[in-house]
């Protein structure tokens, strides 16, 4: 499969390598307007071919598919240029900025009936998969009450978007992909301390149909760096820690247990601790191998284009929330 890699910023290099490297794939093209970032790449791929101008990636008939890794705002017209001119398309998280924009770009795939895949890489984790094999197994109990996720760094301010876009697409993904259903209402509450207009920190609660909530603390002000979810079901809990160089998936045999003697009492029972052994294998490279397979055999990939829509739903709703918000502060200290 010829695929060419778009955006060569902070990730589409990672994408190129990964793409370099599969035996069934090759890297045709890899495109940005910038120059300095066209020379860091050609150095590092010599055999791809090296452009500023989509529009010469896309004449090549030749080509298979396009990666894009471009700024979120690009995502959802260069999608839609990519799909009608029929070629296979991958595209960075979030799919699109707007519910809109995201299913005009899944109309696009389906009337060029071209494989769509976006790049929501924690599910392609094998920390996250195991940990999705583990609420569905009932290994947790047959019920899951509730899941909690912290994304928190000092990290980069970013003047484009705020903490739920640049963070919040990570984690909605995973609790979607955990919860395997939509939530019935979102509420997000968040504070620009150094930007205006431009929150570093957000904190959202989900519920689910079934009765399953969801947490998501994100911040890119925080004095630790943590990348963690926790889920806590009816029998045992279990967390994914994707900072810890070892043991990055924890169950924990803890809970409460009714007594027998007694109807409605309970006693805590504090269990032992297992960390199964995860594969060591790079999820970008698990995660190119998939949409290469995808389209190769004609299937849909995991992160199709309706989970890239559900994500954005969800961000949406979240964001409207936040701004609701907002403008209730700002009303009452008028």
């Amino acid at each position: 499969m010829r695929i060419a890699v778009v955006g060569l910023g902070y990730w589409g290099p990672n994408l190129a390598r990964n793409f370099d490297a599969i035996a069934s794939s090759e890297l045709a093209w890899c495109c940005d307007p910038s120059a300095d970032a066209r020379e860091q790449v050609a150095a590092r791929f010599p055999r791809a071919h090296i452009t500023g101008d989509l529009a010469e990636v896309l004449a090549d008939e030749s080509l298979d598919a396009v990666a894009l890794a471009t700024p979120v705002a690009t995502h959802a017209d260069l999608a839609v240029r990519v799909l009608e001119a029929g070629k296979h398309c991958f595209v960075e998280k979030p799919l699109a900025q707007s519910v809109a924009d995201a299913e005009r770009v899944l109309a696009a795939a389906d009337e060029a009936e071209r494989v769509l895949m976006v790049g929501h890489l924690l599910e392609y984790h094998p920390g996250v998969q195991m940990l999705k094999e583990l609420t569905g197994s009932g290994e947790l109990g047959d019920r899951i009450y509730y899941i909690y996720g912290n994304r928190l760094n000092l990290g980069k301010l970013r003047a484009d978007e705020n903490a739920l876009w640049s963070l919040g697409a990570h984690d909605v993904s995973v609790v979607l992909y955990l919860a395997d259903e939509e939530p019935s209402e979102v509420v997000a509450r968040g504070e620009s301390y150094v930007q205006e207009r431009v929150e570093d920190v957000v904190f959202c609660f989900l519920r689910f149909p079934s009765g399953l909530s969801a947490h998501l603390h994100l911040s890119w002000l925080d004095p630790h760096k943590e990348r963690r979810f926790t889920v806590v079901g009816s029998r045992r809990m279990a967390t994914f820690d994707d900072m810890a160089l070892e043991g990055k998936l924890s169950i924990f045999d803890k809970g409460f247990d009714q007594v027998s003697r007694g109807y409605g009492e309970y006693i805590t029972r504090t269990g032992g601790i297992v960390s199964p052994q995860i594969p060591n294998v790079e999820p970008l490279r698990i995660e190119c191998e998939h949409f290469v397979e995808s389209v190769r055999d004609g299937r849909r990939p995991r992160s199709d284009g309706a989970s890239g829509l559900r994500v954005v739903r969800v961000l949406e709703e979240l964001q409207q929330s936040l701004d609701a918000s907002r403008l209730q502060r700002h009303g009452s200290r008028s």
